[in-house]
């Protein structure tokens, strides 16, 4: 029997992807089981965990500061239990340890289902506690694969709760990364690539949608290579997946995220143009627009081949909104290479582009084979020459919408409105069906509704409007809140 916690405060903090927002709402369900209340005070909490990404520097230097910042209540509160998961964890494993002795459990990402025994462990025998999964060298992929588990696996009916909002969800297609990258430490923290079988991942979804989720976003870490092979010789695809998910009543939008270039399929791309709950949104990370700098990354395929990919979404989904990352600084960029990524970022016109300064990840193959040449003021330079390029181009597709009207998934109040959250009408925030931000006066009942905006001004990345009808409301119905 499993003892309940009552009474005692958890907070989460999160930081990366949305892998790891579905990870954390998953531990925090899980804990609530057990008796556990979920804290938004750090100050107030019995268990601190901390939910890493190790895709950046600064993202572990931000979790090894706020260990720090622990370590003197934690000799004024020896019961407080801190905890760090996630790909960080499994990186550094003991390292955490040592670097934060007074740290009390650290679980990987394929370990997340055991963080309230693990938890329950450091309560009876105050000893550290250490669940991480195998690494890529320790056997046989499948051996490995095996180690690397999923919260679906063990708690398939504890879907719906704490999730971020009532009508939004992630769903997990699969996990792991077979693409080894050289800057990227995914494959070593998140395991092999696994596909969830079609059957589990539809049941999962049909919940969400019979419990008031009308926007779902399938995740994986290189989501369009999702693969499940049948017992039987079947072979479950993603344009599969979305068929299928697709026809469930009540769900209003289908999202899926993050692609690999390579696996950009014809049939993927007529899925998306065809079936109407498909959000026409594409995040397709380019990484560089430099042969020579793609082919030391290892991403498997060249500058032409990543155009013929966006000249085939252009032609199947013309109103596709195309999204990209990119790193600055790799090893060996010369300025040549560089203005080969501002080329192409002129020539492809994303919607967005999340830009990143490169920074060597220990356990990576670029750490090993290449030096981090590129001065970190040169990357800083760099970086910034690429995102006001990047916002140069949005701005300008931005403002073809002005005049225009666009239907939005009200999410919640803006960031500019948060900190007046006890007015009635306040500035909200949502998302178009191709996941655009639209921001717009209303009131708070109207988060979780689907509202017409008429756009009347944009900045790069952001539509301004004010709004035309909720579901056939009047504007002045809408502002009373009725």
């Amino acid at each position: 029997m499993v003892e309940r916690a009552t009474g005692k405060k958890l907070y989460i903090e999160t930081v990366g992807c949305q892998m790891n927002v579905l990870d954390s709402e998953f531990v925090a369900a899980a804990l609530a089981e057990r008796g556990y209340e979920l804290t938004d005070d750090i100050r107030r909490a019995d268990v601190i965990l901390f939910n890493t990404c190790s895709v950046r520097q600064h993202a572990e230097d931000k979790i090894y500061s706020a260990l720090g910042r622990l370590k003197h209540r934690k000799r004024r509160q020896p019961e407080l239990i801190i905890g760090v998961m996630g790909c960080m964890a499994q990186k550094d494993q003991k390292l955490i340890f040592h670097r934060a002795p007074h740290v009390d459990l650290v679980a990987g990402p394929g370990q997340l289902h055991r963080v309230p025994e693990l938890i329950e462990q450091v309560e009876r025998e105050r000893q550290r506690q250490m669940a991480v999964s195998l690494p890529r060298t320790a056997g046989a992929r499948g051996k490995v694969a095996e180690s690397f588990e999923t919260f679906e696996e063990h708690d398939p009916d504890r879907l719906a709760k704490f999730r971020p909002a009532r009508f939004q969800a992630y769903v997990r297609i699969m996990m792991g990364c077979d693409k080894f990258c050289t800057f990227c430490v995914v494959p070593s923290v998140r395991g092999p690539e696994q596909s969830r079988p079609p059957e589990a991942i539809l049941a999962e979804c049909k919940r969400l949608v019979d419990e008031g989720c009308v926007e779902i976003t399938l995740l994986g870490q290189t989501v369009n290579s999702y693969c499940y092979r049948h017992g039987d010789g079947r072979v479950t695809r993603l344009p599969d997946l979305l068929a299928a998910v697709h026809e469930l009543s009540g769900l209003r939008r289908l999202k899926f995220v993050t692609n690999y270039p390579r696996d950009m399929t014809d049939e993927l791309l007529d899925a998306v143009r065809s079936l109407p709950k498909v959000s026409p949104y594409l995040h397709v990370p380019a990484q560089s627009g430099s042969n020579a700098v793609l082919k030391r990354m290892k991403r498997g395929y060249t500058v032409e081949e990543y155009r013929e990919m966006v000249e085939r979404v252009r032609e199947r989904v013309p109103d596709a909104a195309l999204a990209s990352d990119f790193i600055v600084g790799f090893c060996g960029e010369t300025e040549e290479d560089f203005e080969a990524t501002c080329e192409l970022v002129r020539w492809a016109q994303f919607k967005n582009c999340f830009i990143f300064k490169y920074s060597p990840r220990p356990g990576t193959k670029a750490v090993e084979l290449y030096e981090d040449d590129v001065p970190e003021p040169v990357k800083r330079r760099r970086n910034n020459e690429l995102l006001a390029l990047q916002n140069a181009i949005g701005l300008a597709n931005n403002q073809r919408f002005i005049g225009k009207t666009v239907e939005v998934l009200v999410e919640g109040p803006s960031p500019v409105a948060r900190a007046s959250d006890a007015q009635d009408v306040l500035q909200l925030a949502g998302r178009t069906h191709d996941d655009r931000i639209v921001v717009f006066d209303g009131n708070r009942r109207l988060i979780g509704e689907f509202v017409q905006v008429r756009v009347t001004a944009v900045t790069p990345t952001t539509l301004i409007g004010s709004i035309v009808t909720v579901e056939g409301k009047l504007p002045s119905l809408v502002q009373a809140g009725l």
